[in-house]
This record gives structure tokens, sequence and C-alpha cells, in this order.
């Protein structure tokens, strides 16, 4: 995965893709979700996480309190202590973590905590749920962050162009 080079890429066609975005908010709710539910399955079919992390590198998932006494529990810590060594609350008032890239990223990109991650986490990039036209603008931004939801965009700028 050459990271550098999507980073670029992604930037580059960010203005289009976000035209993009007013073609794809014109389809109906369950054809959205069925296009993005396809197109996610095809992709991560063909794409490995572990050989970007690109998430995991540059964002921070969002913390809910169920997240937080779960690893909490794992660290055998406090939740106020969890939340002091790690995450602080952000502008729009949710819990995030301190640093990127996530404390919990290994070096060869796996989680040290994969099995209690958070929520956001493990449904992370999000391509392939329910109401899709609610995280429209959220799926946009990570065309920034994910390749595959980057390269999902680049197939659909195909389609609707037709």
């Amino acid at each position: 995965m050459d990271l550098e080079n999507f980073k670029e890429r992604s930037k580059t066609e960010f203005q289009k893709n976000k035209k993009l975005l007013q073609k794809i908010k014109n389809q109906k709710p369950k054809q959205l979700d069925d296009l993005f539910s396809a197109a996610h399955e095809e992709k991560f079919s063909k794409i490995d996480c572990l050989s970007c992390a690109n998430c995991c590198k540059t964002t921070s998932p969002i913390f809910i309190q169920t997240d937080i006494e779960r690893l909490s529990k794992v660290f055998r810590m406090k939740s106020s202590e969890f939340i002091d060594m790690y995450l602080y609350l952000d502008n729009e008032g949710d819990y995030v973590l301190k640093t990127a890239p996530c404390p919990f990223l290994n070096s060869d990109n796996t989680c040290l905590v994969y099995e209690e991650r958070p929520k956001a986490c493990r449904e992370y990039p999000h391509t392939n749920r329910k109401n899709m036209h609610g995280i429209l603008n959220l799926t946009l931004k990570n065309t920034l962050v994910c390749p595959a939801v980057f390269e999902i965009f680049q197939d659909f700028g195909k389609d609707f162009r037709k």
C-alpha cells in the first residue's frame, strides 16, 4: 500500500468527490445502502487493512462510555484513569485519543486491544451499514483516510458519470 501516493491522490480528487457526493445523495436510501454494501464487499475482498492502518495512524475513533469501561478493565484501571491517560473531550463533546497514531497500534499494524476495540473501530469505515444517507459527509471525509473508501468513490464516479 503506497500511502504517500494515496494521500496525494485523495487530496487531489477531494473536490471532485465532493461534487460526486451531490449525485450520490440523489439515490433512494435503500438503493444507496445496497450500492455501498456491494462496493464495500468488493473492495475489502481485495484490500488488507493490516497493510495500511492509516485510520489508526491518523485519526481517532469516538470512545463511548461502554468502550471506556471495557478497555479500562483490559488495562485493570479505573475508567477515570483510562480517560486521563489516553483520552480528551473534543469540540463536539466526544472522547477521542490524545495522540496519533493510536497507542494501541502495534508495529505490525495489528491492534493490541482488537477483541475489545471501540465500537467506532469495529464499524470503520462505515461503508457497509444501513442509512448511508445519514453519514455521507463523514464518508466523504473518509476518502482522505481510507484507501478503500477512496476507491469506492472512484468507482462511483465512473458509474454516476454515465
